[in-house]
């Protein structure tokens, strides 16, 4: 199993930005492909945010592009997510999830492995 553990949620005010970390605590961590984000909000279900690949290849929602950018540190074994001009739109908890497999889809039980979350509350 692999522990994912996020940081770096809060609150912020519209427009303002956030980045969030996710250190992925395994003994392999070159066996895992894809990472990506996904979120949920109060009441919603769980959708995806962005995910990347080994690769470096990235996939965005149509509604954090231009906004939001996800990039991955091999060496530290570490997911971010940077997150600019944020909306009220996106407060939620933001989940960190794995995949040993290149996931090309936005569905979420492609990722076996999951952090707790982290909650950023965008005021309004």
């Amino acid at each position: 199993q692999v522990q994912l553990v996020e940081s770096g949620g809060g609150l912020v005010q519209p427009g303002g930005s956030l980045r969030l970390s996710c250190a992925a605590y395994l003994t392999s961590f070159f066996s895992i492909n894809t990472m990506g984000w996904y979120r949920r909000a109060l009441g919603n279900q769980r959708e995806l945010v962005a995910t990347i690949l080994k690769s470096g290849t990235t996939n965005y929602a149509d509604s954090v592009k231009g906004r939001f950018t996800i990039s991955r540190d091999n060496a530290k074994n570490t997911l971010y997510l940077q997150m600019d001009n944020l909306k009220p739109d996106d407060t939620a908890v933001y989940y960190c999830a794995a995949s040993r497999l290149a996931v090309v889809t936005a569905a979420p039980n492609e990722y076996p492995y999951w952090g707790q979350g982290t909650q950023v509350t965008v005021s309004s």
